[in-house]
């Protein structure tokens, strides 16, 4: 059950990966947490999303 849309997706992309690139920049295992909006976004799943039933997709 997908509950991330295109927008929400595109957004997530752009923080996951620049999050990722600063994490590289800095030389810092922080950037992976980039990897986590990332995930989120090629699944199209956010379980964030799920316990308070948000649904970003078109039905």
């Amino acid at each position: 059950m997908k509950n991330v849309g295109s927008t929400d997706k595109i957004i997530r992309i752009v923080l996951g990966v620049a999050i990722g690139a600063w994490g590289i920049w800095a030389q810092n295992w922080w950037g992976l947490v980039g990897l986590v909006p990332l995930g989120t976004a090629l699944t199209g799943w956010c379980p964030a999303y799920f316990p308070f039933k948000i649904n970003t997709a078109k039905k």
